[in-house]
């Protein structure tokens, strides 16, 4: 039923024998890697300091320890890399059951998500001077997080899906107040960028069944992205940037566009993607300091590259001839990231994992 509402809504083209067909994985998800990436997460979410909080102090009695502010969400350095790391024991536990990994990522997110805990994070969103607050990346990972307890089938899950109800409804209903307003997209490479975010969006969509989002989100995609065209790759990366501005629109707007259509709009918005399956047309982003934070964004560029150009490659027709080239390049970028997603610094192991395993685990490939 809820992949009736969505196609009803032309966020989704309808699926032919072709379009549905995956595409080859850059990288698979072997049980030794995802209990590597389960213990990165399960290193950090209820690990309080060091911590970099965006917080709004209305008075004194705001000068308070995360962990009392945020009580679900205070672990990983700060409440987005929290939420997603959430998400990374979640779907873990969903993809490996049954193994020491899920029981220790069970007993993580059983400590987190209770309805004494969303209550105040609620009430904390909802406190002045919050109206931005992780807007929007960390409310897409917020809905990313619903959306992957929602989609396992299991009584504790169920339990916690219910718990996070709440703030779920919060941080959509908050989404859907501001794009309206929102004159322009967000281009940037870091926290702030829309298509990213709308990705994240759009899929919680389809899995909640959520009508209004869904609708509101297509009609984003097409006044901010749809004439969009030659895309300045060649200018990527920014120094400090963990996402691609041009991708992850092209990512999006292949969840918006049928694939016919969209082998049209991507020639037009990025037409030097080859045909002969090159992978050197999109070289791998260096990374000098993994100590620095800003530095070590790249390596979460690199996996973001790698699974928006498969997600590319999965929003065209099957024989379309850039499929190639793109599943070339995602292979290369993950060859690149994935060896450094080892937790040797924090600045980067607090939330590289979550990159990684939306990567391995093709979460952003929905059929």
């Amino acid at each position: 039923m809820q992949r009736v509402l969505i196609l009803l809504l032309g966020l989704v083209g309808p699926i032919s024998a072709t379009a549905a067909t995956a595409p080859a994985a850059a990288a698979s998800l072997e049980p030794a890697a995802a209990a590597r990436f389960a213990q990165l997460a399960l290193d950090c979410v209820h690990l309080e300091y060091p911590n970099k909080i965006a917080h709004v102090l209305a008075s004194d009695a705001d000068a308070r320890p995360p962990r009392e502010l945020t009580p679900a969400f205070y672990g990983c350095y700060d409440w987005h890399s929290s939420v997603h790391g959430h998400w990374l024991l979640a779907r873990l536990a969903r993809l490996f059951p049954g193994t020491e990994l899920a029981a220790k990522a069970r007993d993580a997110l059983a400590r987190s998500l209770t309805p004494a805990n969303i209550e105040v994070e609620v009430a904390y969103l909802r406190g002045p001077g919050r109206t931005s607050f992780e807007r929007p990346y960390g409310l897409a990972w917020l809905l990313a997080l619903a959306a992957e307890l929602r989609s396992w089938d299991d009584p504790q899950a169920r339990q916690w899906a219910e718990a996070l109800a709440p703030l779920e409804t919060e941080s959509a209903q908050r989404v859907m107040a501001w794009l309206p307003k929102l004159q322009y997209p967000i281009r940037s490479g870091e926290h702030s960028q829309t298509a990213f975010a709308f990705g994240l969006m759009s899929d919680w969509a389809q899995v909640r069944g959520d009508v209004g989002m869904a609708r509101l989100l297509e009609a984003r995609a097409r006044v901010y992205y749809l004439n969009d065209r030659n895309c300045a790759l060649g200018y990527e990366p920014s120094g400090e940037d963990f996402l691609s501005p041009c991708l992850a629109e092209a990512d999006f707007m292949r969840r918006v566009l049928p694939p016919a259509q969209y082998a049209d709009w991507l020639a037009k918005f990025l037409p030097g993607i080859p045909r002969n399956g090159r992978a050197d047309w999109l070289t791998p982003g260096i990374v000098t300091d993994r100590s620095d934070p800003k530095l070590a964004h790249i390596d979460g560029l690199n996996l973001s590259r790698a699974w928006m150009l498969e997600g590319m490659a999965h929003g065209l027709p099957e024989r379309d001839k850039r499929r190639a080239a793109l599943l070339a390049a995602a292979r290369a970028h993950a060859d690149a990231a994935l060896p450094a997603v080892t937790g040797e610094h924090y600045e980067g192991g607090h939330w590289l994992g979550t990159f990684a395993v939306y990567l391995t685990s093709r979460a952003g490939i929905r059929d």
